[in-house]
């Protein structure tokens, strides 16, 4: 199957996971900068004080980036550059995104930006964070400068990356910055966050007036369960609540599933922090959805837990994450979008896995990452030809980077990066990738045989 001349073909990364020079051109701390320096909160408590430098380096990355052949790139600005304290604007800050768009425009790369991947600054996290309702006023600050400076030059907008990792791994789970574990602040912390997103939507669509399509990028796992069974049935539901509809339904439906409401409400002295208007905000069209898939998710009951599931062990080929995988339920859940939520085009903004690789006389064989990559992007052409209107595909991650909780442990990326050294080595991910772009069709080579 070919990829037609429309179909995007693009790589992702994110500005605390790559950017480093943290105390730099007027950027003041993230969350992320304080989470780390927090004794066992992060693999050998890694940071992303210099991660792969490319602040210094982005020219040097928009070069093999160019040599990959790529339509388009996806990456992230870091908030606190941007406004280093509360109000105060740094053009500092921007010059660097300036001069990042204006490169890969020079090189006919289109720009892909996600406002907000995580990095909350720490001035907003000390006046309650996502908690408080504020926050979006803040948001909103924040995207209409990026807009005001960048949106003649960019080719797409995504106001949020994964509010599911920013609301429940952040505040109810632990294991992301801020690192809060209470439930009532995580729903707060959503629901704020998919405030903002509607906010920013209509700023640049309604007010500011521009045609640059606008969209959210939302991770998202189909749930399956060990058996058949009532209980095992119920895990699902209350799994596939927590992970996916919890942000489907007020994105699309401009309503949260009432089941989880009630299951939440255990946990929630109130649901006031829900204004009227507000879900309607929340809902406010789009010109896409971007889906970022990893992996299915595989739950049995658990009375124990608070929502009555944990994960199951499945037989599946597991990713580096211990992750399985799942290219035939990444078809399921692109169906299901279709069915349930809507005809938005769709886009896959991340779509990767990280294993074991080993650097060997100066080459990286990494054919488990060639075969995942291989699979999933034939399920993309499958699905367009079921007319699923999967309109581009960004492989996650253009180089090994920051991989927060796990620091540099885990490596997502198609360059190898020696973090000492900072040499960025191809693998031979990277050279399949370019391949099967410039053919735009999956037809196999053997890639281990190039130089």
């Amino acid at each position: 199957m070919k990829f037609d001349q429309t179909f995007v073909f693009g790589t992702a990364t994110s500005s605390y996971q790559i950017e480093g020079a943290h105390n730099e051109g007027g950027r003041t701390p993230s969350i992320w900068d304080m989470f780390c320096d927090i004794p066992g909160r992060v693999y050998k408590q890694h940071n992303g004080d210099v991660a792969c430098n490319h602040y210094y380096r982005y020219e040097e990355d928009i070069q093999h980036i160019k040599r990959l052949g790529v339509d388009s790139y996806r990456f992230s600005i870091s908030w606190s550059r941007i406004f280093p304290q509360k109000g105060v604007y740094n053009p500092e800050g921007m010059a660097f995104y300036q001069n990042l768009v204006n490169e890969l425009k020079k090189e006919q790369i289109k720009p892909a930006i996600t406002l907000y991947h995580w990095d909350l600054p720490m001035w907003a996290h000390e006046e309650g964070g996502w908690v408080n309702r504020e926050s979006v006023e803040w948001f909103v600050d924040y995207a209409r400068v990026c807009f005001q400076e960048l949106d003649v030059d960019v080719d797409s907008w995504i106001t949020h990356n994964e509010p599911w990792c920013a609301g429940f791994l952040g505040y109810h789970q632990g294991v992301h910055a801020p690192g809060h574990t209470n439930l009532e602040e995580a729903l707060k912390a959503i629901h704020h966050i998919l405030l903002s997103h509607g906010r920013a939507v209509q700023l640049l669509k309604k007010e500011l007036g521009s045609k640059t399509p606008i969209g959210i990028t939302l991770n998202l796992s189909p749930v399956y369960s060990k058996t058949d069974s009532m209980n095992d049935q119920i895990a699902r539901n209350n799994a596939d609540g927590y992970s996916n509809r919890w942000f489907l339904d007020p994105v699309f439906k401009g309503a949260y599933p009432v089941d989880m409401m009630n299951l939440f409400a255990k946990y929630v002295h109130s649901y006031d922090f829900i204004q009227q208007g507000d879900l309607s905000i929340i809902a406010t069209e789009c010109d896409f959805l971007g889906i970022n898939f990893y992996s299915r998710a595989f739950v049995e009951f658990n009375a124990a837990n608070d929502f009555m599931y944990r994960g199951a062990h499945s037989d599946y080929q597991k990713t580096g994450m211990d992750w399985d995988i799942s290219p035939l339920e990444f078809k399921d859940l692109i169906r299901r979008i279709r069915q349930d939520y809507t005809d938005l085009p769709i886009y896959i903004t991340e779509n990767g896995a990280a294993f074991d690789d080993q650097l060997e006389n100066g080459r990286v064989h990494d054919h488990e990452r060639v075969d995942y990559i291989e699979q999933h992007l034939q399920a993309v052409s499958d699905l367009n030809e079921e007319g699923m209107n999967v309109q581009g595909y960004f492989l996650w991650s253009l180089m090994d980077n920051f991989e927060w909780s796990f620091g540099y442990d885990k490596r997502f990326g198609i360059l190898y990066v020696d973090f000492n050294s900072q040499e960025r080595i191809w693998k031979d991910s990277a050279y399949r990738y370019a391949e099967i772009i410039q053919q735009r069709s999956l037809l196999s080579s053997d890639v281990k045989e190039k130089v």
